[in-house]
Protein backbone atom coordinates (compact mmCIF):
# COMPACT_ATOMS: atom_id res chain seq x y z
CA UNK A 1 0.00 0.00 0.00
CA UNK A 2 2.87 2.51 0.51
CA UNK A 3 3.64 2.63 -3.29
CA UNK A 4 0.41 3.21 -4.16
CA UNK A 5 0.59 5.96 -1.31
CA UNK A 6 3.45 7.38 -3.23
CA UNK A 7 2.27 7.44 -6.47
CA UNK A 8 -1.09 9.29 -5.05
CA UNK A 9 1.24 11.89 -3.81
CA UNK A 10 3.07 12.00 -7.12
CA UNK A 11 0.26 12.61 -9.44
CA UNK A 12 -1.16 15.13 -7.05
CA UNK A 13 2.06 17.70 -6.87
CA UNK A 14 2.01 16.93 -10.80
CA UNK A 15 -1.66 18.16 -11.09
CA UNK A 16 -0.13 21.27 -9.06
CA UNK A 17 2.36 22.68 -11.75
CA UNK A 18 1.99 25.84 -13.06
CA UNK A 19 1.95 24.89 -16.32
CA UNK A 20 -2.02 23.51 -15.82
CA UNK A 21 -3.24 27.33 -15.05
CA UNK A 22 -2.09 27.89 -18.90
CA UNK A 23 -4.75 28.65 -21.63
CA UNK A 24 -5.52 25.11 -22.60
CA UNK A 25 -4.28 25.22 -26.72
CA UNK A 26 -1.19 26.94 -24.88
CA UNK A 27 -0.62 23.71 -22.89
CA UNK A 28 -1.27 21.35 -25.54
CA UNK A 29 1.49 23.70 -27.78
CA UNK A 30 4.15 23.03 -25.32
CA UNK A 31 3.41 19.55 -24.86
CA UNK A 32 3.43 19.29 -28.80
CA UNK A 33 6.71 21.14 -28.93
CA UNK A 34 8.55 19.12 -26.02
CA UNK A 35 7.13 15.37 -27.09
CA UNK A 36 8.42 16.44 -31.26
CA UNK A 37 12.17 17.34 -29.63
CA UNK A 38 12.30 14.02 -27.69
CA UNK A 39 11.22 12.29 -31.01
CA UNK A 40 13.81 13.81 -32.84
CA UNK A 41 16.59 13.04 -30.67
CA UNK A 42 15.24 9.75 -30.49
CA UNK A 43 15.48 9.42 -34.40
CA UNK A 44 19.14 11.36 -34.50
CA UNK A 45 20.55 8.97 -31.97
CA UNK A 46 19.60 6.01 -34.44
CA UNK A 47 20.77 6.92 -37.17
CA UNK A 48 24.24 8.83 -36.03
CA UNK A 49 27.31 7.45 -35.40
CA UNK A 50 29.67 8.01 -33.13
CA UNK A 51 32.71 9.00 -33.14
CA UNK A 52 35.95 9.66 -30.67
CA UNK A 53 36.49 13.13 -32.88
CA UNK A 54 33.22 14.45 -32.38
CA UNK A 55 32.83 13.85 -28.78
CA UNK A 56 36.03 15.65 -28.52
CA UNK A 57 34.78 18.58 -30.30
CA UNK A 58 31.27 18.44 -28.40
CA UNK A 59 32.53 18.49 -25.04
CA UNK A 60 35.01 21.46 -25.72
CA UNK A 61 32.72 23.57 -27.24
CA UNK A 62 30.02 22.47 -24.09
CA UNK A 63 33.19 23.22 -21.71
CA UNK A 64 33.32 26.74 -23.42
CA UNK A 65 29.43 27.40 -22.56
CA UNK A 66 29.94 26.29 -18.66
CA UNK A 67 32.59 28.44 -18.89
CA UNK A 68 30.95 31.42 -19.93
CA UNK A 69 27.85 30.85 -17.86
CA UNK A 70 30.13 30.97 -14.80
CA UNK A 71 31.98 34.21 -15.87
CA UNK A 72 28.67 36.05 -16.14
CA UNK A 73 26.70 34.21 -13.98
CA UNK A 74 27.17 36.83 -11.39
CA UNK A 75 24.78 39.21 -13.23
CA UNK A 76 22.19 37.01 -12.85
CA UNK A 77 18.74 36.42 -15.76
CA UNK A 78 16.50 38.79 -16.54
CA UNK A 79 12.37 37.90 -16.32
CA UNK A 80 10.58 38.05 -19.00
CA UNK A 81 12.12 36.87 -22.22
CA UNK A 82 15.62 36.30 -21.61
CA UNK A 83 18.75 36.65 -24.06
CA UNK A 84 22.31 35.39 -23.46
CA UNK A 85 25.20 34.68 -26.55
CA UNK A 86 25.78 31.06 -25.83
CA UNK A 87 24.66 30.53 -29.77
CA UNK A 88 28.53 31.21 -29.79
CA UNK A 89 29.28 28.16 -28.63
CA UNK A 90 25.99 26.09 -30.49
CA UNK A 91 26.46 27.43 -33.94
CA UNK A 92 29.25 25.63 -34.34
CA UNK A 93 27.85 22.33 -32.82
CA UNK A 94 25.11 22.62 -35.32
CA UNK A 95 27.90 23.11 -38.72
CA UNK A 96 30.22 20.80 -37.71
CA UNK A 97 28.69 18.35 -36.22
CA UNK A 98 25.58 15.59 -36.80
CA UNK A 99 22.27 17.04 -36.07
CA UNK A 100 21.86 14.65 -32.33
CA UNK A 101 24.52 17.28 -31.46
CA UNK A 102 22.68 20.38 -31.75
CA UNK A 103 19.37 18.95 -30.30
CA UNK A 104 21.42 17.85 -27.36
CA UNK A 105 23.42 21.02 -26.38
CA UNK A 106 20.68 23.24 -25.46
CA UNK A 107 19.81 20.32 -22.51
CA UNK A 108 23.43 20.81 -21.15
CA UNK A 109 23.46 24.73 -20.91
CA UNK A 110 19.44 25.19 -19.80
CA UNK A 111 20.61 23.12 -16.86
CA UNK A 112 23.58 24.98 -15.81
CA UNK A 113 21.56 28.18 -16.11
CA UNK A 114 18.48 26.04 -13.75
CA UNK A 115 21.20 24.89 -11.11
CA UNK A 116 24.22 27.75 -10.89
CA UNK A 117 22.11 31.07 -12.42
CA UNK A 118 18.40 31.32 -11.35
CA UNK A 119 15.78 28.85 -10.70
CA UNK A 120 12.63 29.48 -12.80
CA UNK A 121 9.09 27.35 -13.61
CA UNK A 122 10.55 23.70 -15.13
CA UNK A 123 8.42 23.54 -17.52
CA UNK A 124 9.70 26.78 -18.63
CA UNK A 125 12.77 25.35 -18.75
CA UNK A 126 11.43 22.25 -20.68
CA UNK A 127 10.30 24.26 -23.28
CA UNK A 128 13.01 25.85 -23.43
CA UNK A 129 15.56 22.90 -24.23
CA UNK A 130 13.20 21.36 -26.81
CA UNK A 131 12.29 25.27 -28.62
CA UNK A 132 16.06 25.87 -28.79
CA UNK A 133 17.24 22.07 -29.66
CA UNK A 134 14.57 21.60 -32.69
CA UNK A 135 15.55 25.14 -34.09
CA UNK A 136 19.57 24.01 -33.90
CA UNK A 137 18.43 20.69 -34.92
CA UNK A 138 16.80 21.86 -38.26
CA UNK A 139 19.56 24.08 -38.95
CA UNK A 140 22.12 21.34 -38.59
CA UNK A 141 19.99 19.35 -41.20
CA UNK A 142 19.64 22.40 -43.37
CA UNK A 143 23.24 23.09 -43.50
CA UNK A 144 24.10 18.99 -43.80
CA UNK A 145 21.56 18.75 -46.15
CA UNK A 146 23.04 21.53 -48.44
CA UNK A 147 26.34 20.37 -47.79
CA UNK A 148 26.84 18.51 -50.95
CA UNK A 149 26.72 22.16 -52.78
CA UNK A 150 30.45 22.90 -51.54
CA UNK A 151 32.03 19.47 -52.85
CA UNK A 152 30.47 19.89 -55.85
CA UNK A 153 31.59 23.65 -56.18
CA UNK A 154 34.27 24.38 -58.61
CA UNK A 155 36.45 27.85 -58.97
CA UNK A 156 39.01 27.85 -56.53
CA UNK A 157 38.98 28.48 -52.79
CA UNK A 158 37.42 31.82 -53.52
CA UNK A 159 34.23 30.62 -54.49
CA UNK A 160 34.08 27.77 -51.85
CA UNK A 161 34.65 30.21 -49.07
CA UNK A 162 31.43 31.96 -50.84
CA UNK A 163 29.20 28.99 -50.98
CA UNK A 164 30.10 27.92 -47.19
CA UNK A 165 29.46 31.38 -46.14
CA UNK A 166 26.05 31.56 -47.95
CA UNK A 167 25.18 28.33 -46.47
CA UNK A 168 25.78 29.48 -42.48
CA UNK A 169 24.02 32.21 -43.41
CA UNK A 170 20.98 30.08 -44.65
CA UNK A 171 21.26 28.03 -41.35
CA UNK A 172 21.44 30.58 -39.07
CA UNK A 173 17.85 31.95 -40.59
CA UNK A 174 16.58 28.91 -40.62
CA UNK A 175 17.74 28.78 -36.58
CA UNK A 176 16.56 32.08 -35.86
CA UNK A 177 12.94 32.16 -37.41
CA UNK A 178 12.26 28.53 -36.05
CA UNK A 179 13.49 29.51 -32.55
CA UNK A 180 11.55 33.37 -32.51
CA UNK A 181 8.47 32.05 -33.90
CA UNK A 182 8.20 29.33 -30.84
CA UNK A 183 8.77 31.67 -28.12
CA UNK A 184 6.64 34.36 -29.26
CA UNK A 185 3.47 32.13 -29.39
CA UNK A 186 4.24 30.52 -26.22
CA UNK A 187 5.04 34.23 -24.30
CA UNK A 188 1.76 36.03 -26.22
CA UNK A 189 -0.14 32.83 -25.46
CA UNK A 190 0.69 33.41 -21.81
CA UNK A 191 0.19 37.00 -21.80
CA UNK A 192 -1.58 38.15 -24.91
CA UNK A 193 -0.83 41.97 -23.47
CA UNK A 194 2.99 41.63 -24.27
CA UNK A 195 4.85 43.58 -26.28
CA UNK A 196 7.79 41.53 -27.97
CA UNK A 197 8.34 44.00 -30.86
CA UNK A 198 10.94 45.87 -29.07
CA UNK A 199 12.62 43.17 -26.88
CA UNK A 200 12.70 40.96 -30.10
CA UNK A 201 12.79 43.00 -32.89
CA UNK A 202 14.31 46.40 -31.56
CA UNK A 203 17.56 48.06 -32.52
CA UNK A 204 19.46 46.98 -29.62
CA UNK A 205 18.15 43.48 -29.63
CA UNK A 206 19.06 42.88 -33.66
CA UNK A 207 22.62 44.78 -32.85
CA UNK A 208 23.16 42.07 -30.16
CA UNK A 209 22.06 39.31 -32.26
CA UNK A 210 24.06 40.27 -34.96
CA UNK A 211 27.07 40.65 -33.11
CA UNK A 212 26.81 36.97 -31.52
CA UNK A 213 26.05 35.61 -35.05
CA UNK A 214 29.09 37.02 -36.57
CA UNK A 215 31.22 35.61 -33.60
CA UNK A 216 29.74 32.32 -34.08
CA UNK A 217 30.59 32.25 -37.43
CA UNK A 218 34.14 33.07 -36.70
CA UNK A 219 34.71 30.54 -33.83
CA UNK A 220 32.73 28.03 -36.25
CA UNK A 221 35.71 28.69 -38.90
CA UNK A 222 38.51 28.93 -36.84
CA UNK A 223 37.48 25.47 -34.46
CA UNK A 224 36.98 23.96 -38.24
CA UNK A 225 40.57 24.19 -38.71
CA UNK A 226 41.82 23.92 -34.86
CA UNK A 227 39.56 22.60 -32.30
CA UNK A 228 41.57 24.23 -29.52
CA UNK A 229 40.77 28.01 -30.53
CA UNK A 230 37.53 27.73 -29.05
CA UNK A 231 38.75 28.98 -25.74
CA UNK A 232 40.67 32.01 -27.34
CA UNK A 233 36.99 33.56 -28.07
CA UNK A 234 36.23 33.24 -24.09
CA UNK A 235 36.85 36.53 -23.43
CA UNK A 236 35.10 37.89 -26.27
CA UNK A 237 32.10 36.27 -25.80
CA UNK A 238 32.43 37.27 -21.94
CA UNK A 239 32.46 41.28 -23.30
CA UNK A 240 29.42 40.61 -25.55
CA UNK A 241 27.23 39.15 -22.91
CA UNK A 242 28.51 42.28 -20.77
CA UNK A 243 27.43 44.34 -23.61
CA UNK A 244 23.86 42.77 -23.36
CA UNK A 245 23.76 43.39 -19.89
CA UNK A 246 24.18 46.74 -20.06
CA UNK A 247 21.87 47.34 -22.65
CA UNK A 248 19.56 45.96 -20.31
CA UNK A 249 20.71 48.08 -17.42
CA UNK A 250 20.03 51.31 -19.54
CA UNK A 251 16.74 49.66 -20.65
CA UNK A 252 15.83 49.07 -16.65
CA UNK A 253 16.70 52.81 -16.03
CA UNK A 254 14.33 54.20 -18.06
CA UNK A 255 11.73 52.04 -16.52
CA UNK A 256 9.51 51.40 -13.37
CA UNK A 257 10.88 48.57 -11.42
CA UNK A 258 7.35 47.72 -10.54
CA UNK A 259 5.40 48.26 -13.73
CA UNK A 260 7.63 48.01 -16.54
CA UNK A 261 6.19 51.63 -17.79
CA UNK A 262 8.62 54.61 -18.12
CA UNK A 263 9.46 56.30 -15.31
CA UNK A 264 8.40 59.87 -14.53
CA UNK A 265 11.63 61.13 -15.69
CA UNK A 266 12.00 59.00 -19.36
CA UNK A 267 8.40 59.49 -19.53
CA UNK A 268 8.66 63.19 -19.31
CA UNK A 269 11.73 63.71 -21.92
CA UNK A 270 10.51 61.83 -24.52
CA UNK A 271 7.06 63.91 -24.21
CA UNK A 272 8.52 66.94 -24.20
CA UNK A 273 10.39 66.11 -27.36
CA UNK A 274 6.93 64.65 -29.00
CA UNK A 275 5.17 67.70 -27.70
CA UNK A 276 7.68 70.04 -29.29
CA UNK A 277 7.69 67.99 -32.97
CA UNK A 278 3.68 68.05 -32.60
CA UNK A 279 3.94 72.10 -32.46
CA UNK A 280 6.25 71.88 -35.60
CA UNK A 281 4.51 69.82 -37.35
CA UNK A 282 0.99 70.65 -36.47
CA UNK A 283 -0.18 67.80 -35.76
CA UNK A 284 -2.67 66.40 -33.19
CA UNK A 285 -1.98 65.15 -29.86
CA UNK A 286 -3.35 64.48 -26.15
CA UNK A 287 -1.41 63.58 -22.69
CA UNK A 288 -3.37 62.25 -20.17
CA UNK A 289 -2.91 61.86 -16.60
CA UNK A 290 -4.30 59.21 -14.40
CA UNK A 291 -4.77 58.66 -11.03
CA UNK A 292 -6.33 55.69 -8.42
CA UNK A 293 -9.40 56.93 -6.69
CA UNK A 294 -9.03 56.57 -2.72
CA UNK A 295 -5.89 54.32 -3.06
CA UNK A 296 -4.99 55.02 0.18
CA UNK A 297 -8.15 53.33 1.95
CA UNK A 298 -7.03 50.10 -0.56
CA UNK A 299 -3.55 49.90 1.28
CA UNK A 300 -5.22 50.82 4.43
CA UNK A 301 -7.83 48.36 4.37
CA UNK A 302 -6.03 45.19 2.67
CA UNK A 303 -2.32 46.24 2.77
CA UNK A 304 0.48 47.49 0.79
CA UNK A 305 0.68 44.41 -1.26
CA UNK A 306 -2.92 44.01 -2.47
CA UNK A 307 -1.94 47.99 -3.12
CA UNK A 308 1.06 47.00 -5.24
CA UNK A 309 -1.28 44.31 -7.35
CA UNK A 310 -3.40 47.00 -8.33
CA UNK A 311 -1.08 49.32 -9.69
CA UNK A 312 0.86 46.10 -11.93
CA UNK A 313 -3.11 45.24 -12.85
CA UNK A 314 -3.52 48.68 -14.28
CA UNK A 315 0.17 48.58 -15.58
CA UNK A 316 -1.22 45.68 -17.39
CA UNK A 317 -4.45 47.17 -18.64
CA UNK A 318 -2.79 50.21 -20.41
CA UNK A 319 -0.12 48.61 -22.25
CA UNK A 320 -2.98 45.99 -23.35
CA UNK A 321 -5.32 49.07 -24.37
CA UNK A 322 -2.58 51.40 -26.15
CA UNK A 323 -1.12 51.52 -29.25
CA UNK A 324 2.43 51.11 -29.76
CA UNK A 325 3.45 54.44 -30.45
CA UNK A 326 1.57 55.46 -27.21
CA UNK A 327 4.03 56.52 -24.22
CA UNK A 328 2.82 55.28 -21.07
CA UNK A 329 4.39 56.10 -17.37
CA UNK A 330 4.17 55.40 -13.70
CA UNK A 331 4.23 59.42 -12.98
CA UNK A 332 4.27 59.38 -9.25
CA UNK A 333 2.96 56.33 -6.30
CA UNK A 334 -0.68 55.95 -7.82
CA UNK A 335 -0.59 58.45 -10.58
CA UNK A 336 0.00 57.07 -14.48
CA UNK A 337 0.44 59.64 -17.34
CA UNK A 338 -0.26 58.82 -21.44
CA UNK A 339 0.99 60.73 -24.44
CA UNK A 340 -1.17 60.09 -27.19
CA UNK A 341 0.24 61.28 -30.55
CA UNK A 342 -1.24 61.68 -33.53
CA UNK A 343 -4.48 61.59 -31.44
CA UNK A 344 -7.38 64.45 -32.15
CA UNK A 345 -9.42 65.61 -28.89
CA UNK A 346 -12.42 63.72 -29.69
CA UNK A 347 -9.91 60.51 -30.22
CA UNK A 348 -8.37 61.05 -27.35
CA UNK A 349 -11.55 61.23 -25.11
CA UNK A 350 -12.27 57.92 -26.37
CA UNK A 351 -9.18 56.47 -25.74
CA UNK A 352 -8.83 57.64 -22.12
CA UNK A 353 -12.75 56.80 -21.54
CA UNK A 354 -11.73 53.29 -22.74
CA UNK A 355 -8.85 53.12 -20.25
CA UNK A 356 -11.38 54.25 -17.30
CA UNK A 357 -13.88 51.59 -18.26
CA UNK A 358 -11.42 48.96 -18.70
CA UNK A 359 -9.94 49.73 -14.93
CA UNK A 360 -13.50 49.80 -13.27
CA UNK A 361 -14.32 46.61 -14.96
CA UNK A 362 -11.26 44.75 -13.05
CA UNK A 363 -12.09 42.47 -10.29
CA UNK A 364 -8.88 42.06 -8.20
CA UNK A 365 -8.69 38.67 -5.54
CA UNK A 366 -7.63 39.57 -2.12
CA UNK A 367 -4.28 37.11 -1.45
CA UNK A 368 -5.53 35.13 1.30
CA UNK A 369 -8.47 36.63 1.63
CA UNK A 370 -11.75 34.35 2.81
CA UNK A 371 -14.42 33.98 0.25
CA UNK A 372 -12.06 35.24 -2.39
CA UNK A 373 -12.47 38.61 -1.76
CA UNK A 374 -11.72 41.20 -4.29
CA UNK A 375 -10.91 44.89 -4.67
CA UNK A 376 -12.95 47.11 -7.10
CA UNK A 377 -10.52 50.16 -8.44
CA UNK A 378 -11.63 53.00 -10.26
CA UNK A 379 -9.83 55.76 -11.62
CA UNK A 380 -9.90 59.30 -12.81
CA UNK A 381 -8.52 60.85 -15.69
CA UNK A 382 -7.68 64.44 -16.70
CA UNK A 383 -7.00 64.87 -20.57
CA UNK A 384 -5.36 67.63 -22.57
CA UNK A 385 -5.18 68.02 -26.07
CA UNK A 386 -2.89 69.99 -28.41
CA UNK A 387 -4.86 69.80 -31.47
CA UNK A 388 -3.13 70.81 -34.61
CA UNK A 389 -2.05 74.66 -35.16
CA UNK A 390 -1.71 75.15 -31.16
CA UNK A 391 1.82 76.72 -30.38
CA UNK A 392 1.37 75.66 -26.74
CA UNK A 393 4.32 73.95 -24.68
CA UNK A 394 4.71 70.66 -22.95
CA UNK A 395 3.78 72.67 -19.44
CA UNK A 396 1.11 73.84 -20.81
CA UNK A 397 -0.69 70.39 -21.78
CA UNK A 398 0.61 69.16 -18.44
CA UNK A 399 -0.69 71.92 -16.73
CA UNK A 400 -4.26 71.51 -18.58
CA UNK A 401 -3.84 67.59 -17.97
CA UNK A 402 -3.34 68.66 -14.51
CA UNK A 403 -6.30 71.00 -14.05
CA UNK A 404 -9.12 68.37 -16.05
CA UNK A 405 -7.93 65.70 -13.11
CA UNK A 406 -8.72 67.94 -10.20
CA UNK A 407 -12.16 68.28 -12.00
CA UNK A 408 -13.12 64.86 -12.06
CA UNK A 409 -11.86 63.97 -8.96
CA UNK A 410 -14.15 67.24 -7.37
CA UNK A 411 -16.54 66.05 -9.90
CA UNK A 412 -17.34 62.48 -8.01
CA UNK A 413 -14.21 60.87 -9.54
CA UNK A 414 -14.34 57.39 -11.51
CA UNK A 415 -14.59 59.78 -14.66
CA UNK A 416 -12.84 61.65 -17.54
CA UNK A 417 -12.62 65.53 -17.86
CA UNK A 418 -10.78 66.68 -21.13
CA UNK A 419 -9.44 70.27 -22.13
CA UNK A 420 -8.87 71.11 -25.30
CA UNK A 421 -5.75 73.61 -26.09
CA UNK A 422 -6.31 74.91 -29.23
CA UNK A 423 -7.50 78.32 -28.96
CA UNK A 424 -8.15 78.39 -24.90
CA UNK A 425 -8.86 75.87 -21.96
CA UNK A 426 -12.20 73.88 -21.80
CA UNK A 427 -13.55 70.51 -20.56
CA UNK A 428 -15.87 67.89 -21.58
CA UNK A 429 -16.21 65.00 -19.34
CA UNK A 430 -17.69 61.45 -19.18
CA UNK A 431 -18.62 58.50 -17.55
CA UNK A 432 -21.78 60.25 -16.50
CA UNK A 433 -19.82 63.57 -15.01
CA UNK A 434 -20.16 67.42 -15.75
CA UNK A 435 -17.35 69.70 -16.90
CA UNK A 436 -17.16 73.41 -16.55
CA UNK A 437 -15.03 75.07 -18.85
CA UNK A 438 -12.02 76.92 -17.46
CA UNK A 439 -10.79 80.34 -18.63
CA UNK A 440 -8.59 80.93 -21.59
CA UNK A 441 -5.48 83.21 -22.38
CA UNK A 442 -8.23 84.53 -25.03
CA UNK A 443 -11.27 83.39 -23.09
CA UNK A 444 -12.83 81.51 -25.63
CA UNK A 445 -13.44 77.95 -25.13
CA UNK A 446 -13.19 74.73 -27.36
CA UNK A 447 -16.30 73.28 -29.60
CA UNK A 448 -16.50 69.62 -29.37
CA UNK A 449 -18.88 67.05 -30.01
CA UNK A 450 -22.64 67.20 -28.77
CA UNK A 451 -21.82 63.34 -28.29
CA UNK A 452 -18.98 63.92 -25.73
CA UNK A 453 -20.44 67.65 -24.29
CA UNK A 454 -22.29 66.80 -21.13
CA UNK A 455 -22.90 70.82 -19.42
CA UNK A 456 -20.38 73.23 -20.66
CA UNK A 457 -21.19 76.66 -19.52
CA UNK A 458 -18.06 79.55 -20.61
Amino acid sequence: MRWIRRLLRRTTAVGRWPLWTLPRWLVVFILTVITVDLAVIGIAASVTTVRAHDLALFGLLLACTAASIELTRKAGEQGGVTKDVQGVWELPVAILLPPLYALLAPIVRIALVQLRVRHAPLYRRVFSCASIGLSYGAASMTFHGLSGMIASTTGGTLRHSLVWTLLVAVTVLVRTVLNKAMIMAAVKGNNPAARLRKEIFGRESLYNDAAETCISVLVTYGVAGNIFLAPVALPVVTLLQRSLRHAQLVNDSRTDSKTGLLNATTWELDSTAEVARAVRTRTPLAVALLDIDKFKAINDTYGHLVGDQVIKEIARTLNGLLRDYDLAGRFGGEEFSLLLPQTRAVDAFRIAERVRANIAALSIIVPGATGGERVQVTVSIGVAALDSGSRREYADLMAAADAALYRAKAGGRDQVQMISTTRGLSAISGAGGSGRSADGSDGSRTEVPSAFRRAQTS
